[in-house]
């Protein structure tokens, strides 16, 4: 499997300068493909493919010498981009979807070059990138397995090299348990065993220094003045923080339950759907998307097991009898059967429910059920 290893550049005040300069020209390159594409297609009617355009490239570098300074594969992976953003829009399209056309890149909206093959390497204190040099690396873990890509990303003023490894899987020994987790935004998540995670609220917690910081982007009328372009740094790296901090935490959650658990079962939740209802400040700030994507990936290194369940009437479906009915909730955090009397918590209900469901995936969950109640 793949796996990604994120480590924080150093570079000097003329490397900088090197690998800005480098953002420019395939941002241009970008739009000037883009172009190409719709110019083609409005006049002539003529599909233009990125085969096509690579081909174009050493044209490209005898007419403007300036990208001689570009590592060759870095151009054909703007070009691969652009190329991926047409067959995604089209894609959509095909399935009755109604995408946005893809989009020429302003200046700040281009900020990744991207070494697919070769023309990097890495050692313990510096990076090696064709075309630019050795730039300081802080190498704080090992890379593990064969390094397939590097990704250079600039982020708030500071830049970062992503290299992409393929690596064997390290299975964890087995232990003989199952759970199912129920997610919301009171409580992050329960399990099916009882373990309630508090949601930290990390951005409700910075929406107030986050304020402050949007209002003085606001005060500063001139927008290309030195001021209002450290003003927006500021509420950029707020925003950093917040989504570190919740990368960080859904990182430890999702690892503790791959731990302790050879299933762990969630509802299939439709997160970009729920994001646009009344709720969609809570629900972007508790990031289930993020979560599940990081469960399965940690499940997938550990060969432990993820299935995702009908969400349907979990959280109406008595787990004792399997009555189902809105009256069953009797309270918002509150389960009482009408059929059987049986009561419980509504999300620790739900939990078990969901574990219920996974049975069909060939997991005897009996005994854990038996367990909790």
């Amino acid at each position: 499997m793949l796996k990604a290893f994120r480590y924080r550049l150093c570079p000097t005040k003329a490397q900088e300068a090197a690998l800005n300069e480098q953002l420019r020209l395939c941002r241009n390159l970008y739009n000037a493909a883009l172009q190409e594409r719709r110019d083609a297609y409005r006049k002539a009617g003529k599909t233009v493919t990125g085969y096509d355009q690579m081909k174009s490239l050493a044209e490209i570098k005898a007419a403007l010498p300036e990208y001689r300074g570009v590592y060759s594969q870095v151009l054909q992976d703007v070009l691969k981009r652009l190329d991926r953003a047409f067959q995604a829009f089209f894609r959509r399209v095909n399935v009755g979807q109604t995408p946005g056309y893809p989009r020429f890149k302003g200046a700040g909206w281009y900020d990744s070059i991207c070494y697919p093959q070769s023309g990097f390497s890495v050692s313990n204190k510096t990076a090696f990138f064709s075309k630019i040099g050795n730039i300081r690396i802080r190498l704080h873990r090992p890379l593990e397995g064969k390094v397939k890509t590097a990704t250079i990303r600039k982020e708030c003023g500071e830049w970062y090299v992503s290299y992409v490894c393929e690596v064997e899987v390290q299975p964890l020994p087995a232990t003989g348990s199952a759970v199912g987790v129920d997610v919301g935004t009171t409580w992050f998540c329960i399990t099916s065993d009882g373990e309630f995670t508090e949601n930290p609220r990390h951005f409700r917690t910075a929406m107030k220094r986050l304020r402050v910081a949007q209002r003085a982007v606001a005060r500063k009328r001139n927008k290309r003045s030195n001021r209002r372009r450290k003003a927006v740094r500021r509420v950029a790296k707020l925003h950093r923080k917040v989504s570190r901090q919740r990368l960080d935490f859904h990182h430890k959650t999702a690892l503790k339950l791959v731990r302790e658990n050879d299933l762990i079962a969630h509802e299939d939740l439709n997160v970009g759907g729920m994001g646009r209802g009344n709720l969609a400040r809570s629900i972007h700030d508790v990031g289930w998307g993020q979560f599940f994507s990081l469960l399965s990936q940690k499940a997938e290194w550990a060969a432990r097991k993820v299935v995702r369940v009908d969400p349907r009437y979990t959280s109406q479906r008595c787990n004792t009898c399997g009555h189902t009915c809105r009256e069953n909730r009797a309270s918002q955090s509150r389960f009482r059967c009408v059929a059987c009397g049986h009561q419980e918590n509504a999300d620790l209900n739900a939990a078990q429910n969901i574990l219920g469901r996974a049975a069909p995936s060939g997991i005897n969950v009996a005994v854990v059920n038996a367990s909790v109640a």
